[in-house]
This record gives C-alpha cells, structure tokens and sequence, in this order.
C-alpha cells in the first residue's frame, strides 16, 4: 500500500506540472519577446529529435546517425509544395513521406549491426545530401530554394503541439509491450529472437515511426527560415546533434532528453554570443566532461545525491 500511495501522488504531481508547464507554453507568445519565442522554438525543434532518436536508438543500442536525412526531407517537402498546398497538409507530408523513406531505409540496414548501421545510416544523410545537390545544379540549374514564411507565432504553436505528440507517442511506446520489446533487442537480440519476438518488424516499425516527427518538424521549420539549400536542410549537425544531447541529459529517460535537448541548445546559444571564436572548443569540452565523469547524463546526478544524502544519513 505504501508503495501504491507514493507512485499515485508522484503521477499526480508529474500531471500538475505537466499542466502547468503547458499553460506556460501556450502563453508565452502573448508576453516573451520575439527573440525568446525563436529561442523556444529552436528548443522545440531539438526536443523532437531528440526524443524521436532517442525512441529507437535509445532501447536498442542502435547508434543511428540519419537523423538530417528525414529532418532535411521535411524541409524540402516544405520548400516544394508549400506554395500549392496548406500547410497542416505540408507538414504531414513531411512526416508522412521521411516515415515511408525510413521503412525502406529499415528493410534494407537494421539488419545491420554496430559501427556498421552507424556508418551506413550517416552515408545515407550525405548520399541524400549530394544527391539534392546534384539534383539542383543538374535539373533546376539553381542551388537552393525560397520558402513561403509563417508568422512565428505560428511555428512556435506548430512546433508545440509536434513537442506533445513525439513525448506522447514516445511515453506510450515506453510503457507498451513495443517498448519491452525494443528493450530486449538492446539486451540480447538472439535472445528476444528466441522468446518470438519479431526483431526486425519491431525495429523496422519503431525506426518509421521515430522519423514521423523529424520529418513533420523539418517541414514547419523550413517556413521559419525561409531560404534553405541541400547544406542547410541536411546539415550533420541535425545528425550529431541529437546523440548528444540525449547523452547529455539522460539517454534512458524521457526528461533527460528534454533536459539535455533544452540545455544545449540554450548553452550554444550563449557561447557563439559571448565567445564566438571559442564557441566550439568551449562546448567540446563541456560535452566530454559530461560524458567522462556523468556517464548517465545530467540525470544521473540524482542518484549520486540520493546516494551521498543516505549515506550522510547513516553517519
């Protein structure tokens, strides 16, 4: 009964704030500046990809790096046919065709395994890169392309409600027999074979839905750039990025993600401010010492409190 007693009001309380944090969100553009509201809608755009990553390649261990691939393919639906069709429409194809891309992408390389899928999925973000690239130089005769703006305000609600769907569908996936699933692909995936689990249905399907997201999250950010070209919307950065930033915060718990997405992205932010020439070596070191000495992430700082709390207690 104590045990029941104490994980009700710790849902509840999880409930309250998540509430809270959403009725935060849904005011903020009546009262932040435009520089804030830009701020949290890149935060936004990095929790989807992180979140989405990390639904995957979190349980099972598969380190993939095709992320920009299927973000830069929301971005490119966007910049084609966001002048012939509304933008709720716009945004589902995005999701809707890097999902159908990932399905082929999955049949043909989850059944791969270490350095090897590694390798593979970040020669696919290059190959669709070069390839666009080619494309527009070839066919368009043009490198890049103009994309019909949005009121900021309105990718910032965009991105928003794209936040709540990838935490939800992520939860959802945790907590489902899909996710017990995924975790014994990390742990043994000869053994989850064994026990009937069909391995590459579970991959193939999680990494499709995982990509959902990215792509639908490329298409409404494409708007708020409005000029994009193979470099920009395929950029590793949207690739590497993501890894780390779950690493950062906490690559086994959904709010580790969020926490290490918010985090970094804030911390670049202010670094290329105040340092901009040493912006990068900054960050780097900041990174591996989170890695080095939080193996993991931010999040694990609480088990270490906890642990030193009990036993100063016991003293």
């Amino acid at each position: 009964m104590d045990s029941v007693g104490r994980t009700i009001p710790k849902r509840f309380l999880s409930l309250v704030l998540l509430f809270l944090a959403l009725i935060l969100f849904a005011a903020a553009p009546r009262y932040a500046s435009p520089y804030h509201i830009i701020q949290l809608t890149s935060i936004f755009m990095y929790i989807v990809l992180t979140v989405s990553w990390a639904v995957f390649s979190g349980p099972t261990q598969y380190m993939s790096l095709a992320s920009a691939a299927f973000f830069g393919i929301g971005i490119y639906i966007s910049a084609i046919l966001g002048k012939v069709l509304f933008l709720p429409v716009v945004i589902g194809l995005g999701g809707l065709i890097s999902f159908l891309l990932a399905l082929l992408v999955g049949l043909s390389s989850l059944r791969l395994r270490g350095m090897y899928f590694t390798i593979f999925t970040f020669g696919l973000s290059e190959l669709i890169r070069h390839f666009v690239l080619w494309w527009e130089v070839n066919e368009t005769g043009t490198v890049g392309r103009w994309v019909v703006g949005v009121n900021p305000k309105v990718v910032y609600y965009v991105m928003l409600i794209i936040v709540l769907m990838t935490l939800a569908a992520a939860y959802i996936i945790k907590r489902s027999k899909f996710g017990l699933a995924l975790r014994s692909i990390g742990e043994s995936e000869e053994a989850a074979d064994h026990i009937g689990i069909n391995v590459n249905a579970v991959k193939i399907i999680t990494f499709a839905i995982s990509t959902f997201f990215m792509g639908a999250a490329g298409a409404i950010m494409a708007t708020r750039w409005t000029y994009i070209d193979p470099s920009i919307a395929f950029n590793p950065l949207f690739s590497f990025m993501p890894v780390l930033m779950a690493i950062f915060g906490g690559i086994g718990h959904i709010y580790g993600q969020i926490l290490g997405a918010a985090v970094l992205t804030l911390l670049a932010d202010v670094l290329l401010t105040k340092f901009p020439y040493y912006y990068m070596l900054l960050y780097g070191i900041i990174l591996v010492s989170v890695i080095v000495f939080l193996p993991q992430g931010v999040i694990g700082l609480e088990g270490k409190v906890k642990g030193l709390w009990k036993g100063e207690l016991a003293k």
